[in-house]
């Protein structure tokens, strides 16, 4: 009889490590399955290895790869997954060559992307798993997903996939066929993919399209996030298509009638209305009549008075407002309002109540270079220019006469009602004292007044009347005066003869070393005087009244 070593021995050897063989599942455990493969043992696989260890039943046939036929416990270790991988690489590499496609399960995360079952592990860089980038790759185990094999390495037998391209290529496929079917008019529902300060694009199922702000609402739009947002979904009216660029135009308000057609039966000129303030700009304020319609209050239409430097000094945003249409221009879209017309205009009835001669009271209500203000009323204003507060002074500014708050009386000189101005006058009150000029002095008359002011080429003489006179330098004393204020000072008493009137210029000549002159010693003077260039201002006389001194001089010192 033989023994079980010599029956062995007639048996010929058909297993070897590397070899793959049919086996039969005998047991599925928690953690393996055990394999009949013919052998004087049952070999062992991993639960791990089967893409589903939910369908491995009993009974199953199965291929499996021999990778050891004893290990220390006498096992024989099997793998079921090498030699799927094996079988399979023939397989991968002729969808590689071809650019096909492949599906696998998500095994595994790993740094850089995900490990996928195609046959044989094969990864999946995270740059290829969409589009856009996952965060968060756990999210894609146990998935199962179409891939395109972009990249074999056969020494490492490495497999690259690309689940991104196929998403492309799919994009771009839809992109064309909705490029090729779409026609403007079209009303397609979308998503909105994303926001921007100008507009949102809609992804068209494929085809991205740009929804402007201005096609957004017929009303007003501070910004597209204030009527959409991300992931939205919405039905968009095709409003135009550029093929060669792929780009489509979209538009929300189209779908609804455009609220400026029919504007003249809504709304007429002279017309009161009411309406929300929806933005302030320095010009003006902006009315929201309806949604989709609005008007312009200019910044010159919110008071007949008062002055408004911007429209947010009186309006607030948001604010409801009455206001008068003024002009609608319907071409333009656009609506003229005032709201000051809801009250009388004060200037139609200035003509009438400050007529050209009356005499009026107000306060001082501001001063500037040129004049003063005068509050009438309130919101009317009237002038009195620098010129018009002395017939015989000379006013370089207001504040030399009148003070900010100060009553003051004045006479209405002028009422411009389209300009909306009053000019008034100080100096009115009174008789102008040049008119009768002759009454009060003449050539030769012995005068006494104040100093009023000193200056290079002489002083002024404060006299009765309001009126100033100048004494040169030249005619203060029969002796030379280098500086005048050598021998006279503001505030002092004087007495001199009038040597020259100039009723044109309004300008009375003084002489302080001629008030003890003879009759002759005047004329002589006089002569000297009326050499002077007419028109020349008595502040600007000091070359004209040293050309005076020189002709008085004697013939020898002329000479010399």
């Amino acid at each position: 009889m033989m023994t079980m070593e010599e029956a062995l021995r007639q048996v010929p050897c058909r297993f070897a490590a590397g070899d793959i063989v049919s086996g039969t599942i005998l047991e599925v455990r928690p953690k393996e399955v055990l394999v009949d493969i013919g052998y004087k043992s049952e070999g062992v696989v991993s639960l791990s290895e089967f893409v589903d260890a939910s369908n491995v039943k009993i009974g199953d046939k199965i291929d499996v790869l021999i990778e050891k036929l004893e290990d220390k416990e006498g096992n024989v270790i099997l793998s079921h997954e090498k030699a799927e991988f094996k079988k399979n690489w023939d397989r991968i590499q002729a969808i590689c060559a071809e650019g096909g496609r492949v599906s696998g399960k998500v095994k595994a995360v790993v740094k850089g992307g995900l490990v996928v079952n195609i046959g044989v592990e094969a990864f999946l860089p995270a740059s290829q798993i969409d589009i856009i980038p996952p965060k968060n790759l756990q999210a894609f185990m146990g998935n199962v997903y179409e891939f395109k094999v972009v990249k074999i390495n056969q020494d490492r037998q490495n497999v690259v996939l690309s689940r991104r391209e196929l998403i492309e290529q799919e994009r771009n496929d839809r992109r064309e066929k909705l490029l090729n079917e779409m026609v403007p008019g079209d009303i397609r529902k979308g998503v909105v993919k994303n926001i921007t300060d100008f507009g949102a694009f809609i992804d068209l199922n494929g085809l991205d399209g740009l929804l402007h702000i201005t096609d957004m609402s017929w009303g007003r739009i501070g910004h597209p996030s204030e009527i959409l947002k991300v992931g939205q979904e919405l039905d968009v009216v095709v409003l135009d298509i550029n093929k060669e660029k792929g780009r489509v135009s979209l538009g929300l308000k189209q779908k609804l009638a455009n609220p400026w057609e029919n504007i003249e039966t809504k709304f007429t000129v002279g017309q009161k209305v009411k309406g929300r303030v929806v933005n302030l700009v320095p010009y003006g304020a902006f009315v929201e009549l309806e949604p989709g319609v609005e008007g312009l209050v200019h910044v010159t239409e919110l008071s007949w008075t008062k002055r408004i430097a911007k429209p947010a000094d009186v309006l607030k945003q948001d604010q409801e407002v009455e206001a008068v249409v003024l002009g609608i221009n319907k071409e333009e879209q656009k609506i003229s309002l005032g709201i000051r017309q809801l009250e009388a205009n004060p200037w139609d009835a200035a003509e009438l109540k400050y007529l050209k001669g009356a005499r009026v009271k107000g306060k001082i209500r501001n001063l500037t270079s040129y004049g003063a203000f005068v509050e009438l009323e309130e919101g009317i204003d009237g002038m009195i220019h620098v010129s018009d507060f002395s017939w015989t002074r000379k006013i370089n500014h207001p504040s030399e006469v009148v003070k900010k708050g100060e009553e003051v009386e004045a006479v209405v000189l002028e009422v411009d009602k389209p300009n909306q101005r009053i000019a008034l006058g100080i100096r009115q009150l009174s008789e102008d004292p040049w008119e009768n000029i002759d009454r009060y002095y003449r050539v030769g008359d012995l005068v006494t007044g104040k100093v009023t002011k000193l200056a290079s080429f002489g002083a002024f003489i404060g006299l009765q009347h309001d009126i100033d006179g100048l004494v040169h330098i030249s005619q203060v004393s029969e002796d030379r005066v280098d500086k005048i204020k050598n021998v006279l000072k503001a505030g002092q008493d004087v007495t001199a003869r009038v040597i020259k009137i100039d009723r044109g210029e309004r300008r009375i000549g003084l002489s302080i070393k001629a008030a003890n002159y003879s009759d002759e010693q005047l004329k002589e003077e006089q002569k000297l005087l009326d050499a002077l260039k007419p028109g020349e201002d008595l502040v600007a006389l000091q070359h004209a009244f040293d050309a005076a001194e020189e002709a008085a001089k004697p013939t020898d010192e002329k000479v010399e």
